[in-house]
């Protein structure tokens, strides 16, 4: 079976390394190089590298829905069409090229976290589980009638980072699963339930901005959710500190202090060694961070070498939080 592989970032690397080690990849087609670092310079996507480890052709188009494109695909005569996180919907016509259809790969249980930022959005509203979907595609937003999917628990203190690759993983089986159900002509279709659908867009770098006037558990899934793009990021002095890892924990004197602290506090050493730090509800243990210029590091290593002797407690605060509107 002859598939066309669309996709671009790391999450569609184990994905494109799974179905090219079982059917043949003619074509890759990725998002343009993009600028990357301090430096801005021009970077490859990770599925660019990784099909050209394998001398498996690249074409980088911002989107493929051109008429050179779509001429191009035509010809090639494709079988099946592989979408995993392109950047860019396709077309009806392009749809239509591929002789048995086009699927997608989805980071979430559809029709739940349709959308630019499934992976983000689960950990934003605190669930212990999500999964990946693959579908039929078609001129919607992950609107699909849904093939297979796979459920997977999110772990307590899980980066959007390390639930990425995890995904990715189980996507990568279910997607060589499901293109072997297409090749034999026996994969379903199930429609989905668009009432139930949500959306997510994609991740602004503010949404990385940490408030901690919310409670505890927010403030730990946010951490979560942004790590490790855009950030998770406070103030403390005037200068930005990215929060790595977080965890919540039950702290008896913040809920029974009859005159609370502000929001964003530093109260002292965490239970496990971290800062402990007052939210809006409870307290979070701030235990890596990454303060501006520097290298990731421990939390209480950061703050010891700030030897700070002020009478007044020190707190961090929100970015752009005093910014006129």
């Amino acid at each position: 079976m002859r598939v066309v592989y669309f996709g671009t970032p790391a999450f569609a690397v184990p994905a494109l390394e799974a179905v090219a080690s079982k059917f043949q990849v003619t074509l890759v087609i990725a998002q343009p190089d993009r600028p990357k670092g301090r430096g801005r310079a021009l970077a490859a996507p990770p599925v660019k590298e990784a099909a050209l480890a394998r001398e498996i052709p690249v074409l980088q188009v911002e989107s493929p829905n051109g008429a050179a494109t779509l001429g191009a695909l035509q010809a090639l005569g494709a079988d099946v069409f592989v979408v995993v996180a392109y950047g860019a919907i396709l077309s009806k016509e392009l749809l239509a090229v591929p002789k048995l259809g086009a699927i997608n790969l989805h980071a979430s249980l559809l029709p739940r976290y349709r959308g630019a930022s499934p992976i983000q959005a689960a950990l934003l509203d605190g669930l212990t589980e999500t999964g990946v979907s693959t579908m039929w595609m078609d001129e919607g937003l992950d609107t699909g009638d849904v093939i297979a999917t796979r459920v997977l628990a999110i772990e307590p203190e899980e980066t959007a980072g390390e639930l990425s690759a995890r995904l990715g993983a189980l996507g990568a089986a279910l997607l060589v699963e499901t293109l072997a159900a297409v090749e034999a002509g026996t994969a379903t279709r199930t429609p989905q339930d668009h009432a139930r659908a949500t959306v997510t867009k994609k991740i602004r770098k503010s949404a990385g901005d940490v408030d901690f006037k919310a409670p505890a558990t927010r403030v730990h899934d946010r951490v979560r959710a942004m790590t490790p793009w855009p950030g998770a990021t406070v103030l403390f002095q005037g200068e930005p500190v990215r929060l790595v890892r977080t965890r919540v924990v039950a702290d008896a004197a913040v809920a029974s202090n009859p005159h609370p602290v502000a929001p964003g506090t530093v109260l002292g050493p965490g239970p496990t060694g971290g800062l402990l730090v007052a939210c809006g509800e409870g307290a979070l243990e701030v235990q890596r961070v990454t303060p501006a210029g520097k290298a990731e590091m421990d939390a209480q290593a950061w703050w010891r070498g700030l030897r700070i002797e002020h009478a007044e407690a020190p707190r961090f605060t929100t970015p752009r939080s005093e910014e006129p509107s």
